[in-house]
């Protein structure tokens, strides 16, 4: 391993993607203490990515403090951040490209950052059954149909994964 004090001149080891490693640390234990999803579920993997993501690209690593725990400025921001919407995918890719340019090359923490990106993009879930809660005409439904004429929507992980990390957020 590379020592994170150097300047590439540490040895051949691999340099180790510390800064992504406490990004997922610290949105895995925001979700497990909101206690909102079984932590071996398709749905807390992409809660987890869509935080750590978030954490990861807003910066909020580069203070120092923000390894003990998150003040209350960073959880506001994060809240916003995480706000469910079109931005927050526009948010994403444009933090991600500013990211490769800025990097050096063979960035494992922006490598592992990207990979989670493709995940929450290219890995579709099967959303919960709104129409449980509110039944709605069959005929405007979208989706393909399940078993018995039940409705089946299946949404980019990102999707699902970005409103359980906010609410996770709101229970902090």
């Amino acid at each position: 391993m590379r020592p994170e004090d150097t300047d590439g001149t540490g040895g051949d080891g691999l340099p180790v993607p510390m800064a992504w490693l406490c990004t997922e640390y610290i949105a895995d234990e925001l979700l497990r203490t909101g206690d909102l999803m079984e932590p071996t579920t398709l749905e807390f993997r992409a809660g987890r990515d869509a935080l750590a993501l978030t954490i990861f690209l807003s910066g909020l690593l580069r203070e120092p403090a923000v390894s003990r725990a998150l003040s209350e400025a960073r959880v506001d921001e994060l809240r916003l951040l995480t706000a469910y919407g079109a931005t927050w995918r526009s948010w994403v890719c444009e933090r991600l490209a500013e990211s490769e340019l800025r990097a050096r090359r063979g960035d494992p923490d922006l490598a592992l950052a990207r990979a989670a990106w493709r995940w929450l993009e290219e890995t579709e879930l099967l959303a919960a059954d709104l129409d449980a809660i509110v039944p709605a005409p069959r005929e405007a439904a979208g989706g393909a149909h399940g078993t018995e004429g039940e409705v089946q929507v299946w949404t980019p992980a990102w999707q699902l994964g970005l409103p359980l990390g906010h609410l996770a957020v709101h229970l902090c």
